[in-house]
């Protein structure tokens, strides 16, 4: 009888259990296959991207040297790394300059920056180091003192301009691409340049943008005395772009200080900064692109803001004794003295409130300086305020106060607001 029984079990494992345990072995392996073959795709994918990467890399350097390198003596340093090439100079411990090419890849690009800062190998007589700008010391609870000597580490060719390659953005770092600035204006004003140059791509998506940066060397330069090297501190730096495609460019010539002007203000052609410098650059490109990209300073294709009613501040050598520009107002706030305030009115409003509020050179939210009339002071003004004054010249009188940062000057009577 238990003989029975048990084969008769083993008949219902056999016909009805046997089998699912069979399918389910299917599944498992079927899985397993599929694994190895996503494993394998995935492999294929890292080394295809890599062979893209590394012909995107040689495509730079072909058109770098298509378009033309800055002019140079023969017998220069020139360096070329993967994504970039510069022409260093021993006598002052950095780059004179530094050529690259701003690609379509950067809109899409997600590498972030390495701070992997390193002595440059393939500069013979070797390049500047970390001591040169400071210096860092293991202390007994094992972290470390930063000793610093008043530079930044200031980028020639932008850490950001690479960020599709972790190759050509690791390279950024070494100290060959490296110049003594100032933080203020490193992190500030140059930054700022950095981002209008690379931002132009976003209106461009399918360009290429060729740029050449570099300080100004001359002999009689001040040094970091503390620094190991001795490297030189440039008063000046410059930067110019170029669009081959669409034919446009710009150039920069801006002073290694705290900028409390707009930076558009230092934008100059191409042509100013090769007189400047003595470099000609992009030489080898079509003679009707040179001559039309390098003599123009539109400052819409790179400032979009201004293409949308913003304007220039006033020139300051344009101001007469007692004027200031829009740029530099927030320097009087609060300030006892009255002062005359020149500028453009982009833009005019009145309030919930009816107080009129109008914005010079710059409108909200990037107003830099903006006139406040009260609603019981408007009928002291003969002429509608917001339709007579828009887009006029005018010279503003009063004090300078804060609002929420910004400085902003309250006007009770017309004959405050001289009209050009």
């Amino acid at each position: 009888m238990k003989k029975a029984i048990a084969f008769y079990l083993s008949c219902l494992f056999t016909f009805f259990l046997a089998p699912g345990i069979a399918y389910s072995q299917s599944i498992e392996s079927k899985l397993a296959v599929l694994t190895v073959q996503l494993d394998s795709i995935a492999k294929a994918e890292a080394i295809i991207t890599e062979k893209i990467e590394h012909l995107k890399l040689e495509r730079i350097r072909r058109d770098l040297l298509s378009a033309g390198l800055p002019s140079t003596e023969k017998e220069a340093n020139i360096i070329w790394h993967a994504a970039y090439v510069l022409h260093y100079d021993e006598a002052f411990e950095q780059a004179r300059w530094v050529a690259h090419i701003i690609t379509p890849d950067v809109l899409s690009g997600i590498v972030s920056r390495t701070n992997d800062f390193r002595p440059d190998s393939l500069i013979k007589t070797g390049s500047a180091v970390e001591a040169d700008y400071f210096l860092k010391q293991l202390q007994p609870d094992s972290t470390y003192k930063y000793d610093a000597f008043g530079y930044d580490r200031g980028h020639l060719a932008p850490s950001a301009d690479f960020r599709w390659s972790a190759k050509a953005l690791s390279e950024s770092y070494l100290y060959s691409n490296m110049s003594p600035q100032l933080g203020a204006f490193n992190r500030e004003a140059w930054a700022s340049v950095e981002d209008k140059v690379r931002g132009y791509l976003y209106n461009n998506p399918t360009s290429q943008l060729y740029v050449v940066t570099g300080p100004v060397l001359k002999d009689g330069l001040p040094k970091i005395e503390r620094g190991v090297n001795k490297v030189s501190i440039p008063e000046f730096y410059w930067k110019v772009a170029i669009d081959p495609a669409k034919k446009k460019g710009i150039g920069f010539i801006m002073p290694n200080r705290k900028i409390t002007e707009a930076v558009e203000n230092f934008a100059v052609p191409i042509d100013s900064v090769e007189r400047y410098t003595g470099y000609d650059f992009f030489s080898n490109l079509p003679a009707d692109i040179q001559s039309e990209a390098e003599n123009q300073r539109i400052l819409a294709d790179w400032f979009p803001l201004i293409a949308k009613g913003d304007v220039e501040a006033v020139k300051a050598t344009e101001l007469k004794r007692g004027q200031i520009n829009t740029e530099i107002a927030a320097q009087w706030i609060n300030s006892s003295q009255e002062i005359t305030v020149t500028g453009t009115v982009v833009s005019g409003r009145a309030s919930k409130s009816g107080n009129i509020l109008l914005n010079l050179d710059k409108q909200f939210p990037n107003q830099v300086f903006t006139v406040f009339i009260k609603k019981e002071n408007i009928p002291n003004f003969s002429y509608d305020i917001l339709t007579h004054l828009k887009g006029k010249k005018v010279f503003v009188t009063g004090k300078i106060s804060g609002m929420d940062g910004m400085p902003v000057m309250y006007v009770d009577y017309e004959k405050q607001v001289l009209v050009q």
